[in-house]
């Protein structure tokens, strides 16, 4: 080894120890008779001390012409620092150079190695290598690392057998894109980049595998956010002889092992709420339930007394749902905070054509934007619906009733921003259960599947199948932390008769459900026993147990919002004489 210790590990009990130190030159700080070099590796940083007539002539030369990011190897002695730095855990300590070696010279990099950078995202994914270097990123990739360990760790403890599934599969017609890949040696066919290994994990289960999980890599050509990218790694797991409640409490104790093992957090037992609630409370299947705020309907769908109707507001009279939420503490907001509010909805990213409120001041006054039609009687009634008390404001949307929902999810959620609700450092999980098992397209006038076509309905609502199909529940499960869906299963069909008819319900005919499928259909057919499963997406995970918004912050290697890789110039095209042997024409537009 060129080293004998990292630029992390040295401390006062290493003092006088002779030592070999390689690393990348931080700054060098030159004050004529004195000069130090901070050295900096993966393990931390160590300062190396220079010294004119002590020091070789050599070695003061080289440390003179050593720029940013320059590759070193350090020979000297460890003394005690004059000048300690209590912020460095080699703060106590700095090495007394005997030889100084340049082992590579490095260009001035385009961007600070420091925490806080002067680089910008595209510069910086640009030179991801460099990128790397810088701590904030470095703990990012640690944190993973820590991650996969302590899930493996579970996953062995409660008998789990990690299992590879294959990475070129056929494509099918269900979820989002697909990426393919042309075969060569089947000249017009394609194989697909798996977006999960749902049917492999399922034809293990009929196996006898009956606990399998894997740490897995899943394509998705769609298109992407902050919390999206064409690649993804989930940990996805499956398990026979299984209810619901079985694969809630199996992967309930996982997340919870993960919380405290990687970040030291005691995750209190996971609260549970059905699909149907989450959507009346919260506008949304995924809420953030780490502030209240739920909604309250002044008219709408859950048997509410109206409260709105016979004052001649057209608004309200012709809208759907009239829902709102309270703002605690907020009747002292401004009209101009009010207005920002309303042009906030208005963004065609939210849609809402406009904004109510109601102040209920500290006085015990009511005032609103609608006193033209309703008395401060009528506002009382409101008041009490939304349980206000004085010194709360009311914040309420009116239309149509699905629209309005996700819209006044967005402004509730933009509310906890605002009020500081949204703390990164407090975790609040969430199971949402009872999810409808299908979902009717109007523009392509037919079902689709609202988890994926393999879901088991509730066992009371299979004859709904035949009659209502759209009020069937699936028997499907996710996991929210903060707002963000970080797993999502079900219990699956296993009987070949089931299978049939939901593919029959999806518009399946039955030559197109042999073709896509028959390999299943026939494995049902072979003792399949009852299974189910779920699976993780690693990257929120770790997203989430960083405090970040992106999960690219934990990829090594991260695509941007274009799904490009800049840093290597990918996708890009390729050579005729590939097309030629693949057989495929490339059409220019």
């Amino acid at each position: 080894m060129l080293r004998t210790h990292t630029c992390g590990e040295l401390r006062m009990e290493h003092v006088g120890t002779p030592v070999s130190l390689c690393g990348w030159v931080q700054r060098v700080r030159d004050k004529g008779g004195l000069i130090w070099i901070d050295l900096r590796d993966r393990y931390g940083i160590t300062q190396l001390l220079l010294e004119e007539g002590k020091t070789a002539p050599a070695a003061i030369e080289l440390a003179r012409s050593a720029g940013r990011e320059f590759v070193v190897k350090a020979v000297g002695e460890v003394i005690e620092r004059k000048s300690k730095n209590p912020n460095l855990p080699t703060g106590e300590v700095e090495i007394r150079i005997d030889g100084l070696e340049v082992l590579n010279p490095a260009k001035l990099p385009p961007f600070l190695i420091e925490d806080d950078t002067d680089g910008g995202d595209d510069l910086r994914m640009r030179f991801r290598y460099l990128d790397l270097r810088r701590n904030t990123v470095r703990k990012n990739l640690e944190l993973r690392h820590k991650m996969a360990q302590q899930t493996r760790l579970y996953m062995d403890g409660q008998s789990f057998i990690e299992v590879e599934t294959p990475v070129l599969i056929k494509s099918t017609p269900e979820g989002a894109r697909d990426f393919v890949v042309p075969s060569r040696m089947n000249p017009g066919e394609f194989y697909a980049l798996p977006q999960s290994p749902q049917t492999f994990k399922q034809l293990l289960m009929v196996s006898g595998f009956d606990r399998y999980y894997q740490i897995v890599k899943c394509f998705r050509d769609e298109d992407l956010r902050a919390d999206r990218q064409p690649e993804f790694t989930q940990i996805d797991c499956e398990m026979s002889f299984v209810t619901q409640e079985d694969i809630l409490q199996m992967f309930e104790g996982l997340i919870r092992h993960l919380f405290k093992q990687v970040i030291g957090v005691e995750l209190a037992e996971v609260p549970r709420m059905s699909y149907a609630d989450a959507m009346k409370l919260y506008g949304s299947d995924k809420p953030d339930t780490r502030f209240g705020m739920p909604f309250v309907e002044l008219k709408g769908t859950f048997d509410t007394v109206d409260l709105t109707s016979g004052r001649n507001f057209g608004l309200f009279d012709a809208a759907g749902i009239v829902v709102g939420i309270n703002a605690k503490g907020c009747a002292d907001y401004t009209r101009k905070q009010i207005d920002e509010l309303t042009e906030w909805i208005k963004r065609p990213q939210v849609g809402a054509k406009g904004l109510i409120y109601v102040r209920y001041n500290t006085d015990g006054t009511i005032k609103s934007s609608v006193d033209k039609f309703y008395s401060e009687e009528d506002l009382k009634h409101w008041v009490v619906r939304f349980q206000a008390e004085p010194g709360d404001l009311l914040l309420i949307l009116a239309g149509d009733t699905a629209k309005t929902r996700k819209q006044l999810n967005e402004l509730r959620l933009e509310m906890g921003s605002r009020l500081g609700l949204r703390d990164p450092g407090r975790f609040s999980s969430l199971w949402v259960l009872d999810f409808p098992l299908l979902e009717w397209s109007e523009e392509e006038n037919r079902w689709f599947a609202m988890h994926h076509p393999f879901t088991s309905p509730k066992p009371e609502d299979i004859p709904l199948l035949e009659t209502d199909p759209g009020s069937v529940r699936a028997n499907a499960y996710d996991l929210v932390i903060n707002g963000t869906e970080v797993g999502g299963g079900s219990i699956r069909i296993f009987q070949k008769e089931l299978q049939s008819k939901m593919f029959d319900i999806l518009g399946f005919s039955p030559e197109e459900a042999r073709a896509q499928f028959g390999f299943l259909l026939d494995a049902f057919e072979y003792g399949a026993p009852p299974h189910g499963g779920i699976a993780f997406g690693f990257d929120r995970l770790c997203s989430i147990f960083g405090g970040a918004d992106s999960i690219r912050d934990y990829i090594a290697f991260p695509k941007n919002n274009s799904g490009r890789d800049v840093m290597i110039d990918s996708p890009a095209g390729i050579s005729p004489a590939q097309l030629n042997e693949l057989q495929i024409a490339v059409v220019k537009k």
